[in-house]
């Protein structure tokens, strides 16, 4: 019986006109676009340098800063007043002004991630020098992981996370909550078909597919990026498995609740924001309030990301893993009874 339920699943999605090409969209948007696109290092600042020293030092560093990656050197300034106005038109990030010797670093803090991150960058070049104060306690900083520091590299085995969200946790709700609306569900119901197989007969599908576009990310990232993973494969798997128990489940018991297919997505998409944003995939979650920081210890995203990242980039194995490996199956097996268990074939 499961097997031609499972059959019926997949003649369904071949005849939508649109999941077939989400499905070979998805991983090419999420390995070619996504990476460049959410990538948090700044750059970009826009200096004006005052310089009333005009030695041979002042000269360098402006040409240091001419050269840097992180700025865009909009110009000299005659007076600290001139390149004020130039902040107050938003047309300059930082000013440098250079006096007697010293260094005054003033940011635009509108934006105060740019302002202190760009402050900072600009503070190092500043400590190099041979006239800093700064610069006889010279430091080494040495990487063991991600040695080019690319961001890219610490984004892309967090984007599978976005990936299992849609794949199993929006699709097959979605399915229900449309076979409900269209009255289709109610063949279902009328046979002698067990909640527990008509579940996996929706999941089972959407897994298939996922861990299918799973492997086309990595090729993507290896072909590329030149990203390859430098730990053990299967954990990848074991991982995206044990999150997508979590999200399938999660999207059944919202669908079995639900009536209307806005509403069922109004609701996942609620949960899903929730749970991205307190996860730790775009800032650190130690950088948090100690109340917020509590709900990462029932966040699975949390303990996935933070798992692939060690694996992906760290080369961890399961020892390592064993905490968020053992939190994502308690979780997930949580979910996947609570599915079952609201599933009301009477209620069509």
């Amino acid at each position: 019986m499961l097997k031609y339920l499972i059959q019926k699943e997949f003649l369904q999605i071949r005849r939508n006109s649109f999941l077939p090409r989400l499905i070979v969209l998805f991983p090419i948007v999420m390995m070619c676009v996504m990476p460049w696109v959410m990538n948090q290092e700044v750059k970009n600042i826009r200096v004006d340098v005052v310089d009333a020293d005009h030695t041979v030092a002042s000269q360098r560093l402006v040409q240091q800063i001419a050269a840097s990656n992180y700025f865009v050197f909009s110009g000299l300034k005659p007076t600290y007043d001139a390149a004020l106005k130039d902040i107050q038109t938003s047309k300059a990030d930082i000013i440098l002004e250079i006096r007697d010797g010293r260094y005054l670093i003033a940011a635009n803090a509108v934006n105060g991630t740019k302002g202190s991150m760009g402050a900072a960058y600009l503070s190092q070049i500043v400590a190099t020098l041979p006239s800093s104060p700064r610069g006889g306690n010279a430091s080494e900083v040495l990487s063991l992981y991600n040695k080019h520091h690319d961001y890219k590299l610490f984004m892309i085995p967090a984007l599978f996370a976005i990936l299992m969200m849609l794949m199993t946790g929006f699709l097959p709700a979605l399915n229900i909550v449309g076979e409900k609306e269209a009255g289709t569900i109610e063949q279902i119901n009328v046979t002698p078909v067990s909640k527990g197989v008509f579940i996996l007969a929706k999941l089972i599908p959407y897994w298939l597919i996922a861990l299918f576009l799973i492997t086309v990310c990595l090729l993507l990232s290896w072909l590329v990026y030149g990203i390859t993973c430098q730990g053990p494969l299967w954990l990848v798997y074991l991982l995206a498995m044990l999150l997508a128990l979590f999200f399938s489940s999660l999207g059944l018991i919202i669908s079995n609740y639900s009536d209307t297919m806005q509403q069922a997505m109004f609701v996942i998409w609620f949960f899903v924001v929730c749970m991205l944003l307190l996860s730790g995939l775009f800032t650190p979650t130690r950088s948090m309030p100690s109340w917020a920081y509590l709900t990462t210890y029932v966040n699975p995203m949390h303990y996935f990301i933070d798992a692939i990242r060690t694996v992906f980039i760290r080369g961890g194995s399961l020892q390592h893993i064993a905490h968020q490996v053992c939190a994502l199956l308690a979780i997930g097996i949580f979910m996947a009874v609570w599915a079952v268990m609201s599933y009301q074939k009477n209620r069509a």
